[in-house]
């Protein structure tokens, strides 16, 4: 059989599994994902939201591959099954790299328990050939966005300064989700940000930025810290940013409220938290920011990740060329 007339079944087989298949979320956990689930969090100490990818990713996969035995699978069906992911599944380049890389670790981990002797997903290629220059906000859109929240609205205050602290500190939504009020050390100019892997950074907190996180401190977080109490909880909220019952705002409700005053201010309707952390970077680096600054600022573990952003300014790159090739 040919290798194209082999991917045309695959992917018909896969349609007519995906038009029939449960949600990802309420699937029962294959008996090898719930050991590698268990793995990750007793062996491995993943952060709760990095265990919960992999089970979902992991989950897709062996939905992809009921039916087929684990053991015989050739790298040009594995290939397939990225091709399964983009034509069926039609997720975006840079969700097929994770669920190729979070593959390679279930494989890793099924040649550890003696499941597997040999590991095909190792040949497949590098997740890198999956990646795309993500999307940015300009500087005039950033300040659209930042006016979005008006006088007079529920919480305006909370959301100018959380959209605000977004773009000057280039946290995560989850990062932001997760500062407390002792991380918040405006007065010296920056806060304590804990990212994957519970691990810590320092990152610079603007004027601007402080002032706005100072007003809503002072004119609303008093108040929604008071709802916590009113709903019974005895501990006041160490929270930074709270929800309208005084609870921590989560990072599902983060990328709600991006979505929404994004909606409001005319920006694309894929702008996402991310977009405010993209654009955070580029545009530092488009102000002349060094790399490993900008790398550590992000909380970074390797430079490649973020040298991604230097392919999304390419003025950037011509006035470095012409400044110091000899020939420019």
């Amino acid at each position: 059989m040919t290798r194209a007339k082999s991917h045309a079944r695959s992917t018909a087989h896969a349609r007519q599994k995906a038009a029939e298949k449960p949600s990802l979320s309420s699937a029962p956990l294959h008996p090898y994902a719930a050991a590698f689930v268990g793995y990750l969090q007793s062996e491995c100490h993943l952060a709760e939201n990095s265990v919960a990818a992999y089970r979902r990713d992991t989950t897709r996969f062996l939905h992809w591959a009921s039916g087929r035995d684990l053991r015989k699978l050739s790298v040009q069906e594995l290939a397939d099954y990225a091709s399964w992911l983009l034509e069926v599944e039609q997720l975006a380049p840079s969700s097929i790299a994770r669920h190729l890389a979070s593959l390679k670790m279930f494989f890793r981990y099924l040649q550890l328990e003696g499941v597997l002797t040999e590991n095909a997903v190792e040949l497949l290629g590098s997740p890198k050939l999956w990646e795309r220059v993500p999307h940015v906000l300009s500087p005039e859109a950033v300040e659209k966005l930042f006016d979005s929240p008006q006088p007079g609205e529920p919480w305006w205050r909370r959301d100018r300064a959380l959209l605000a602290l977004l773009y000057a500190t280039g946290c995560r939504a989850s990062e932001v989700a997760n500062l407390k009020l002792a991380d918040a050390r405006l007065d010296e100019g920056f806060c304590l940000c804990r990212g994957k892997g519970d691990k810590e950074r320092l990152v610079p907190v603007s004027r601007r930025a402080s002032s706005q996180v100072e007003d809503y401190l002072r004119n609303e977080r008093t108040t929604l810290a008071q709802r916590a109490g009113a709903s019974g909880r005895a501990e006041a909220p160490p929270w930074l940013f709270l929800s309208s019952r005084g609870q921590r705002l989560t990072r599902e409700r983060i990328w709600e409220l991006v979505k929404k005053h994004a909606l409001r201010a005319g920006a694309p309707p894929d702008v996402s938290p991310h977009t405010l952390r993209h654009s955070f970077a580029t545009h530092l680096l488009s102000g002349g920011a060094d790399l490993r600054l900008v790398q550590e600022m992000l909380g970074h573990a390797s430079i490649a990740t973020t040298q991604i952003y230097t392919h999304v300014d390419p003025t950037r790159l011509k006035a470095v060329h012409k400044q110091f090739h000899p020939r420019a």
